[in-house]
């Protein structure tokens, strides 16, 4: 029988014993820690108000230990079980496989502390530490956002243009807006166009604005978005879809730093940072004559890649819970947090709208949940299958092609890291991140 003498909010009945770093990194994060063992017998006592997660600690332990272990969860169903294994264990000892089938999630040592304090975060219904990478907004403590949140902070205090390159939903104007709130022109205003939502007819009239009677309808003059942004940030999404025409123009005003209305004749200076983002191979549409290639240089300066949510190892279920609390905040709901079948199934999705179908989804879950915890039916996903020791052939299929490309794009490029991280669209961060991930060895390969 576990008592419960010492009062804690947050406590983790731990079978087993934690080593001191594990011990110590979930104190940091406002969890007590009790040790037990779950062959003494007898159960687990919840003092009212406390909130008690259950870990099965399955390192070094042997066949009575297990069965004792998977006794023990059966009698306690309610509680949120976590498990803990090593690589060995879970090869070696079938009935881990039974016991995991229970858990609400589980680890392989030696522990991941950041992924354990975020899953017990989302359990509890707990909002989410905010990361040291977390700034301007834009939150992620992945590797690869890590990388893209180093190169935000190198570009912003620099006068020049940015190129914003990503997948649909990946958070490229959320990352401009940042550049431009950590500038010094962060006072002056934000403008924000999506080039591919423009008509034909009146790009030229929205951008760089019209004089009156220039055209039919045009009853008065009309200041465009380049000079409403004056002295501040003018974000060009889509820029990939701008007519050649309006490229012309936005080609001149970054040389000049001038405009002219359309119907005018005087040329108005405007001191505007340019930022632009897209999600096409820009140098493909340059080859193909869909886009000047001397605009594209001159966009292209500073890079800002923008990784995909699939590729974001841990981001998931973080931003899921922000979403979340966001959204409670504004309309109120019943969910406080996310079950582990759903946790599960969020991990492995491929996310094909990234961010905004997760923002989407979480939005729709809080609205329909019947329960505290969000499941996968709420945000209509199917239950995601963990097999122990291995991972989903879908994640396996998924890295052999990423490491594929990534060797591919190394030998066409000649091994020159730059030229390659262009071709891919990443930075040379991301290139070297890539190469160590799948333990891509340069000097061996060249």
């Amino acid at each position: 029988m576990i008592t419960d003498e010492a009062p804690a909010r947050h406590c983790i009945v731990w079978f087993g014993e934690p080593s001191s770093t594990e011990r110590d990194s979930l104190a940091g994060a406002g969890w007590s820690i009790r040790s037990a063992d779950a062959s003494a017998g007898g159960g687990i006592c919840v003092r009212a108000g406390d909130f008690v997660v259950a870990m099965a600690d399955l390192r070094h332990r042997n066949a009575d230990a297990l069965q004792a272990m998977g006794q023990l969860m059966a009698s306690h169903p309610q509680l949120p079980w976590l498990a803990l294994v090593s690589s060995e264990t879970a090869a070696q000892a079938p009935e881990v496989k039974r016991i995991l089938q229970a858990s609400v999630d589980f680890f392989t040592a030696p522990i991941d502390t950041g992924r354990m304090i975020n899953t017990l975060a989302l359990i509890s219904g707990a909002r989410p530490r905010v990361m040291a990478t977390d700034m301007a907004g834009i939150i992620g403590r992945s590797p690869a956002m890590r990388a893209a949140m180093a190169s935000l902070r190198k570009y912003a205090p620099v006068d020049l243009p940015v190129l914003i390159t990503g997948e649909t939903g990946t958070g490229k104007e959320g990352a401009a807006n940042a550049l431009h709130r950590l500038s010094s022109r962060a006072g002056r205003p934000f403008v924000a166009i999506n080039c591919g939502a423009l008509p034909p007819n009146l790009v030229q009239s929205e951008l760089f604005g019209h004089e009156r009677g220039a055209f039919t309808g045009a009853t008065s003059r009309r200041i465009g978005h380049i000079e409403s942004a004056a002295g501040g940030t003018v974000f060009l999404d889509e820029i990939g879809d701008l007519p050649l025409d309006a490229q012309t123009s936005l080609l001149r005003f970054m040389q000049e730093g001038t405009i002219e209305r359309v119907g005018g004749s005087r040329l108005i200076h405007a001191d505007v940072r340019v930022l632009a983002a897209t999600h096409v191979d820009l140098e493909k549409a340059v080859c193909a004559g869909h886009f000047r290639e001397d605009l594209y240089y001159r966009l292209n300066v500073l890079r800002l890649s923008m990784p995909p949510l699939r590729e974001r190892d841990g981001d998931t279920e973080l931003l899921a819970q922000h979403f979340l609390d966001e959204f409670r905040e504004q309309h109120g709901s019943r969910a406080r947090g996310f079950n582990t079948a759903a946790i599960q199934a969020m991990r492995q999705f491929s996310w094909p709208g990234n961010v905004r179908e997760l923002i989407n989804r979480v939005q729709r879950a809080a609205v329909v949940a019947e329960t505290s915890q969000i499941d996968v039916a709420d945000i209509d996903m199917k239950p995601a299958v963990v097999a122990v020791g291995a991972r989903p052939g879908l994640d396996n299929a998924r890295s052999k092609a990423e490491r594929d490309a990534v060797i591919t794009c190394l030998r066409a490029s000649r091994y020159n890291i730059s030229e390659c991280a262009r071709r891919l669209q990443v930075s040379r961060v991301t290139v070297y991140r890539l190469c160590k991930k799948h333990q891509v060895e340069l000097e061996e390969i060249r």
